[in-house]
């Protein structure tokens, strides 16, 4: 495994690993092929992965969930399609370690953010979805607000994954959110950013952690359907790729002391082929 990984400060820098979202069966096969490994030789604190699209596409189900959990992953975090699978309600209202968008609309089931402990400290995760060419939702900025005025914990890490389809509304998020939390990493796109940086007041970011899912695609689904769609305008049925899969992501090296990120490198494995 490439040396970049390694623990920089053993005991000191905690280091989360942030996955773009997984998308169907070849998602789903590279992230449990390839994170068991990652946590044991980058000795990993926490991996947080956006799984949204981990069940053909759309929406997750409980024993999705459960392969991830069990391959390494800390937190789940949704986004658009967290209610395309009929069982999801039920399952993000029993499991904490699944947030959905906390700016739904009131008296969705689930929870917007989460905390989960490690040998160095608590980290919480938050979920927002975006507005711009989306889905109507409520104002993600107040959401953000209000949780940070109220219930996240005020001595942990905080990371937020703000899943949106503009560049400029995640840039503004990051901006608004510098020096409040540790790390906002955006989702949804399926295309990973190359501005992985640490801001002026040590939020580390990155608009887009990109796509777990098959390479040849767009964005995960098969080509025609979708080049049909966009000659045509008629409607396509849009199903998931096969073929050899790229895990991409984000490692966010944060300080636990202060909880301010003191690096953010943008990590991209592509699955071996024969």
């Amino acid at each position: 495994m490439d040396g970049k990984f390694k623990r920089l400060v053993a005991g000191v820098i905690m280091k989360i690993l942030c996955i773009g979202d997984v998308v169907g069966g070849p998602g789903r096969r590279l992230f449990k092929a390839i994170v068991p490994e990652l946590r044991r030789e980058a000795s990993l604190d926490v991996v947080v992965v956006n799984a949204e699209n981990a069940a053909g596409g759309k929406g997750i189900t409980a024993e999705i969930a459960r392969e991830l959990f069990d391959a390494g992953a800390d937190v789940i975090t949704l986004g658009d399609h967290v209610w395309d699978q009929k069982d999801t309600p039920a399952l993000v209202a029993q499991e904490r370690r699944i947030v959905r968008p906390a700016n739904l609309p009131a008296g969705c089931p689930g929870r917007g953010w989460t905390t989960v402990s490690t040998q160095l400290g608590e980290v919480t995760v938050v979920s927002l979805i975006g507005r711009t060419f989306m889905s109507p939702a409520d104002c993600p900025f107040a959401a953000v607000d209000a949780l940070l005025a109220g219930p996240l914990p005020r001595d942990g890490i905080v990371l937020c994954d703000f899943h949106a389809e503009a560049t400029s509304e995640k840039i503004c998020m990051g901006w608004h959110l510098d020096g409040r939390i540790s790390a906002l990493f955006g989702t949804h796109t399926h295309v990973q950013t190359s501005d992985a940086k640490v801001l002026p007041k040590g939020t580390g970011y990155i608009t887009d952690l990109g796509m777990t899912g098959p390479v040849e695609s767009v964005i995960g689904r098969e080509i025609e359907p979708v080049m049909k769609k966009f000659r045509t305008g008629m409607p396509s049925f849009f199903t998931v790729a096969a073929g050899p899969a790229v895990m991409e992501g984000c490692l966010f090296d944060i300080d636990r002391a202060t909880r301010r990120t003191k690096s953010a490198m943008a990590v991209r494995h592509a699955e071996e082929t024969k």
